[in-house]
């Protein structure tokens, strides 16, 4: 079974560090992996500034501020259309504000590579049909499945992440 992560950069406010574009794919291969996806899948990831997110975010969510990810799931009780050419289940749409995943990086003291790893965990688990917005159990549950992919990942919540210079 082979996973597709398309990754688009829509911004110029921050540079991509390199083996992110690695980081995400490995990221959503392992989230797939943890849930035990019984299908090939396709996922799409763009990197956006804080003004396309927060015109996103006020559209879809009637929220006009920036937020750090928006997630656009495909499927619907995890039925997914299929790529007629490719066999795989299309999940949705991935949106990540690097202005907001750097200044987020900062705060809590961590490398934007463990900032944007967590972001596409979170956002990975919401294609898949998990929600944290009502809180209670369902954000347990979807926290702990973050924390153990993030573990899997090399990447704990105590650990800050930096990239070996080769």
């Amino acid at each position: 079974m082979s996973n597709k992560v398309y990754i688009t950069n829509q911004q110029k406010t921050v540079k991509i560090p390199s083996g992110l574009r690695i980081l995400i794919r490995r990221s959503c291969n392992a989230v797939l992996e943890y849930e035990k996806f019984p299908a090939s899948a396709e996922i799409s990831v763009t990197f956006v500034d804080n003004k396309s997110i927060q015109e996103l975010n006020a559209h879809y969510r009637n929220k006009n501020m920036p937020t750090d990810v928006l997630s656009f799931p495909l499927g619907q009780d995890g039925v997914y259309d299929k790529n007629q050419d490719t066999g795989a289940l299309m999940l949705g749409d991935i949106v990540i504000s690097m202005e907001k995943a750097m200044e987020q990086a900062e705060l809590y003291g961590h490398a934007l590579q463990r900032e944007v790893a967590f972001l596409t965990v979170h956002s990975m688990l919401h294609l898949l049909g998990y929600d944290h917005e009502a809180g209670g159990l369902d954000a347990v549950r979807m926290r702990e499945r973050e924390e153990a992919v993030l573990m899997q990942l090399g990447l704990p919540r105590t650990v800050s992440y930096v990239p070996h210079e080769i």
